[in-house]
């Protein structure tokens, strides 16, 4: 084996001492562990191998780390893929953010301010984030955790520092706020749930890519995208949904990162958007 970056070696071993690693010696490489697999359960025969085949099928050629989400109320169909892998949150925080500005107010029993709402409205139709920054800011972190704690979103970790983009999301948990915001709780009225979606369903043109591709005409759609480019795993490309209509109710999750670009991210979303909405309009 020829080391081809000596500089480069001794850097790598120096990182992996200083993990508290003894190297011995140079091993040979263990095989790729295999990847996870598409898995659906559902109370509607059939449904659940044909939409693990199609997700299957839609990711195969795809790059990067996919994880996804689904839930049928109609059908209890559910399906998953990296349910507990963690991604940052990029943009699709911002829903978390006005979910937990609406359980402190409620929590004060007041409506929000007309300030409040303008910020709101930013931040979720126009993915503002100047308007983010200030409403994080007014919450701070022990409000968002005590939101996160009522909703159950236990492996949501949010982003230091102010750093709310980098918050650690999850499919599971991404779908725990999706159901909270379609159902009745006891964490959000029914008003304050109806003000979220209703958000959500007026998001700006040129953001409603992702997860409401291909729905059915007559299905409504509720949607937040999140996009964000670093150093390490390129770009991270999420879009988060609800749909309601055709006799289903459901919600879809798609979270990824190592996207080359922000575009090729959005065509990984898409490839399954297209085919869940398909294959629930034919059950």
């Amino acid at each position: 084996m020829t080391l081809r970056n000596p500089r480069r070696t001794r850097r790598l071993l120096a990182a992996t001492l200083g993990a508290g690693v003894l190297v011995t010696g140079l091993a040979a490489t263990p095989a790729a562990a295999a990847a996870p697999a598409v898995a659906c359960t559902s109370a509607k025969a059939g449904l659940a191998a044909k939409l693990k085949k199609d997700i299957t099928a839609a990711l195969a050629n795809r790059k990067g780390t996919i994880a996804v989400g689904l839930h049928d109320r109609s059908t209890n169909t559910t399906c998953t893929l990296r349910a507990s892998t963690a991604y940052d949150s990029a943009s699709v925080v911002k829903v978390t953010v006005l979910a937990a500005l609406l359980r402190d107010a409620q929590k004060q029993n007041r409506a929000l301010t007309a300030r409040e709402k303008t910020l709101a409205t930013a931040m979720i139709t126009k993915s503002d984030n100047a308007s983010t920054s200030t409403l994080w800011k007014q919450l701070g972190v022990t409000k968002i955790k005590s939101f996160l704690t009522a909703a159950g979103m236990t492996q949501t970790k949010p982003g230091a520092n102010g750093y709310w983009g980098l918050t650690q999301i999850t499919v599971t948990d991404e779908q725990k706020l999706l159901k909270l915001l379609t159902a009745r709780n006891t964490v959000l009225t029914d008003s304050r749930r109806a003000y979220v979606l209703q958000l959500m369903g007026q998001v700006v043109s040129s953001q409603r890519w992702g997860t409401p591709y291909g729905r059915p005409a007559g299905v409504s759609w509720h949607v937040k995208n999140g996009w964000l480019s670093r150093a390490t795993h390129g770009w991270r490309v999420h879009s988060v949904g609800t749909f309601k209509g055709g006799g289903h109710d459901y919600q879809i999750t798609v979270l990824t990162h190592g996207n080359s670009t922000m575009n090729y991210g959005i065509t990984t979303i898409q490839g399954v958007a297209k085919v869940i909405h398909r294959d629930l309009a034919a059950s």
